[in-house]
């Protein structure tokens, strides 16, 4: 399916660098796009890669390209705890190690032997929605220094749950001597709290309990900005669908 969106800048913009920011391929994807004559503008062919896109215009990636920019693969894994996302250290289990057939919901190939890394971390002892993606644009609109997406867990924690600790939950605390942004955080039942937070510090969920005397006992992710995990099984995985795909990247 073709891609058209059409330019609401206030100045002239290059293509490739507007592309780009719109976090839908690399400048240098979209410079061999164009080059491939896969790029148009009010329904005219872009020739030159040096073209600036004027405020108003139209700019179109033909079915081609976004099959190019498709290629990548991604996988959406519930991820269990006792397995760490990424590269493992002696002894730890790489969640990439689930995605085999008996697992699988779907009829998405495995990644095998293929380097699928991780976009995002969840750490071992939490469990939920693990995105592993071959798929520099997919990566770019999750983790890249512009992206916006927030991410939803369900955080069950021990000790007691004041408005007071709330309060320092969604503002003022800092770690590692920044202060972090605020968060989203409310009471779903006794014990169990949902936070919506717009960065991912290291072990930041928990660390943020323990400054307000909450211990976490089970730290679940349902959510990457419009990616739900729904009713995927835990220690399931599947493909990223199309649409999936477009709604990361649009959001």
């Amino acid at each position: 399916m073709a891609w058209t969106k059409t330019y609401d800048g206030a100045e002239p913009v290059r293509i490739n660098k507007w592309l780009g920011q719109s976090g839908v391929c690399s400048r240098r994807e979209a410079d061999a796009l164009i080059a491939d004559g896969l790029v148009s503008i009010d329904g005219e062919v872009v020739k030159d890669a040096g073209r600036k896109l004027e405020p108003g215009q139209t700019l179109t990636l033909s079915d081609g390209a976004t099959a190019e920019l498709a290629q990548g693969q991604t996988l959406i894994l519930h991820k269990p705890v006792g397995y760490v996302s990424g590269q493992p250290e002696p002894g730890k289990i790489p969640a990439v190690r689930l995605m085999t057939i008996a697992n699988r919901i779907g009829d998405a190939e495995p990644p095998g032997r293929a380097s699928l890394p991780p976009i995002g971390r969840l750490d071992e002892d939490s469990r939920g929605l693990l995105l592993l993606s071959s798929d520099g644009v997919v990566a770019k609109a999750v983790i890249g220094p512009e992206s916006d997406l927030d991410k939803e867990y369900l955080v069950r924690v021990r000790g007691q749950v004041t408005e007071a600790k709330l309060t320092r939950l969604r503002h003022g605390l800092e770690l590692d001597g920044r202060k972090l942004k605020p968060a989203r955080v409310t009471v779903v039942e006794p014990q169990l709290l949902r936070f919506i937070l717009k960065e991912g510090r290291n072990r930041q969920i928990r660390r943020m309990c323990d400054l307000v005397e909450l211990r976490v006992i089970d730290l679940h992710r349902i959510r990457i900005g419009p990616l739900h995990l729904g009713d995927l099984p835990e220690g399931k995985w599947r493909a990223l669908s199309a649409a999936e795909r477009d709604a990361l990247i649009g959001a």
